[in-house]
């Protein structure tokens, strides 16, 4: 049975670094001097200095902190129609970016698949059809949406091309990743989600996964679910764009959950039976600082074990589902140099659920 392998990944953000501005624009309209003293400790310990928007910020007379199209004005923040309607106008052209990153050329024919995560917009024809008229692939091209799943929708994005590639052996299979999680800013007082709110920035991949033995070999894809976690991370479509939810005690779960994982390390467990030392590489979604240092801690790894991860998280903040791609195009970048050949790596994700979503991995060729 033919193996499915990553053979290259493009990736692309929108030209907006819109972190500090965000920062200044909460601090605006912060009243209680508790909360205010909370988001900046928060902002210094992110570990994130970047994340990127298609909406460009600007800085009024007062000094108050906007966007150049007044789609975020105080008071009066778009409806969830509004924010979808962008979807469908700049979730294509981020796409678009990503796929010249890919670098396809004359392989755009020859696609077979397509298979699109996202959880930051819906609309029919879906962006897998639009992608499918941008991109110009064969317009019989099989097509899937892997829809709302959050963050580890790039693990399950990632098995279903697994799947095709096993049971097709002549598949070629595009994914994308395509986040525009900065379309979701809500005005509010509410500290839990203004903190959610700093994690998140806007981002696509776009992934060639084929059994050419090249890249990086996927196998063992498995989920796990930690009990009783239903409301620890929440995602739902509101009036005004989706409302976040992802509460204080993720990192703790996620911490307890992973250290239960790796005391008991039996063959059906997350770590398949090994150890966190057989492995080589570490590809761990960039969820934030706090959920990285949940999984160092949980699996006793060393502290440049999640440095792939920690550069992501730096450079881009949390993309949702996109970002574990980010992840792995620097690791594959690094194949043969900081990244030994036939290096063994796990790869794995969170999300609502509370719920893990991961893979095993080998480099190649």
């Amino acid at each position: 049975m033919a193996t499915a392998h990553i053979n290259r990944i493009g990736t692309a953000v929108p030209p907006h670094d819109v972190h500090e501005p965000f920062v200044r624009f909460v601090e605006g309209f912060m009243t209680e001097r508790r909360d205010q003293m909370i988001f900046k400790r928060m902002v210094s310990r992110s570990g994130i200095e970047r994340r990127f928007s298609y909406f460009e910020p600007v800085t009024d007379p007062d000094g108050f902190i906007a966007d150049t199209e007044g789609f975020y004005t105080p008071g009066n923040f778009p409806g969830t129609a509004a924010r979808m309607a962008r979807f469908e106008k700049t979730g294509p052209q981020l796409a678009m970016q990503a796929l010249d990153a890919l670098n396809l050329d004359g392989e755009r024919e020859r696609i077979t698949h397509l298979v699109v995560a996202s959880c930051t917009g819906h609309i029919a024809p879906g962006i897998d059809q639009l992608i499918v008229k941008a991109a110009g692939l064969n317009p019989g091209v099989e097509r899937t949406a892997v829809g709302f799943m959050g963050c580890y929708a790039a693990v399950n994005s990632l098995r279903l091309a697994h799947h095709f590639v096993r049971s097709e052996p002549h598949a070629r299979v595009l994914v994308v990743n395509l986040e525009l999680c900065t379309l979701h800013f809500q005005q509010t007082g509410n500290i839990e989600q203004i903190l959610s709110m700093l994690l998140f920035g806007d981002g696509c991949s776009a992934t060639l996964v084929t059994a050419d033995e090249t890249g990086i070999a996927l196998k063992d894809f498995r989920a796990t679910t930690i009990e009783d976690s239903n409301e620890a991370i929440t995602w739902r479509i509101g009036d005004q764009g989706f409302d976040m939810h992802l509460s204080g005690e993720v990192p703790g779960r996620i911490q307890r959950a992973l250290k239960f994982e790796n005391e008991r390390n039996d063959d059906t467990g997350l770590l398949r039976g090994l150890r966190p030392a057989d492995y080589d590489v570490w590809a761990v979604h960039a969820g934030g600082r706090t959920i990285l240092d949940a999984v160092e801690t949980g699996f006793e790894l060393a502290p440049d074990t999640l440095n792939w991860s920690r550069g992501v998280l730096r450079d881009f903040g949390n993309m949702s589902s996109a970002t574990l791609m980010f992840v792995l195009q620097r690791i594959l970048a690094a194949s043969g140099t900081t990244v030994k050949k036939a290096a063994d790596g796990f790869a794995v994700a969170f999300g609502p659920g509370l719920a893990a979503e991961s893979f095993r991995f080998k480099m190649v060729g």
